[in-house]
């Protein structure tokens, strides 16, 4: 099936390839409700300006702002980090695997008049297709939910143009993080679904960068994200033992 707009396409050219089924269907299964900022999206919605701000800063301090990029979002969901770095000039392609929250992210667009472009794609086959092809890859809250995350970083930085930008956000495995990320905010708090987090898909800085090495990716920024559950709200932090967001850098070729 194509979904088709005059402000984007969905073209369903979907690889099965290190994705996993259990967690596709777990995101369409809230697709309906994605873009609900009270919704199991919530803390998406909640950290997305903290997000936008970090990308922001990171492309302006390499003297390319992102109003100016070329920008490939991949596990892109319902499009909240798309469209919003679409409203500050960036041109923008959102990929994921998800049909129904691709149509969601869609449909958002056209009705927000954006010009975000969506594939229902893998970014190793991406990779494949457009080498090179992007100022700013981003890849936020994905790398646990796939079955090689090593392989999917490698796809990231195949598709960074030379001297590109990888960005992407995870959570850290410690104790911390599970008490915070699935004991408080799965079964406590209850501002995630239960069964969002898997403990055992959660990544160390220290593999990460190390897989970022041998992509031929440079880590080059790791910076913490904490949660005030008093205000609720996100802040960045130098403490990534819990979720965090990590800046690569594409050498030269």
């Amino acid at each position: 099936m194509i979904f088709k707009s005059l402000m984007g396409k969905v073209t369903m050219s979907a690889s099965p390839h290190n994705s996993d089924p259990v967690e596709i269907a777990k995101f369409n299964g809230i697709a309906q409700s994605w873009w609900d900022p009270h919704g199991p999206s919530k803390p998406l919605h909640d950290l997305n300006p903290l997000r936008l701000a970090y990308i922001e800063r990171i492309t302006a301090e390499a003297g390319k702002p992102l109003s100016a990029s070329r920008v490939l979002d991949v596990g892109c969901g319902g499009g909240i980090l798309a469209e919003s770095m679409a409203r500050v000039g960036a041109s923008v392609l959102g990929i994921d695997l998800a049909p129904a929250v691709l149509e969601v992210a869609e449909l958002h667009a056209l009705g927000a008049k954006l010009a975000v472009s969506y594939r229902a794609i893998g970014a190793e086959e991406l990779a494949r297709e457009q080498p090179g092809a992007f100022d700013i890859v981003t890849c936020m809250e994905m790398l646990e939910h796939v079955p090689d995350p090593a392989a999917s970083l490698a796809a990231l930085a195949a598709l960074a143009a030379p001297r590109g930008h990888v960005i992407v956000s995870t959570l850290n495995r410690t104790a911390r993080a599970f008490l915070v990320a699935i004991v408080g905010a799965e079964y406590l708090a209850r501002v995630l679904p239960r069964g969002t987090h898997e403990y055992l898909k959660f990544i160390r800085p220290s593999e990460l960068a190390k897989w970022g090495r041998t992509a031929g990716v440079e880590l080059k920024d790791l910076t913490g994200i904490t949660y005030n559950p008093l205000t609720r709200s996100f802040a960045c932090s130098s403490d990534p033992s819990v979720n965090y967001l990590a800046h690569f850098r594409r050498s030269e070729p």
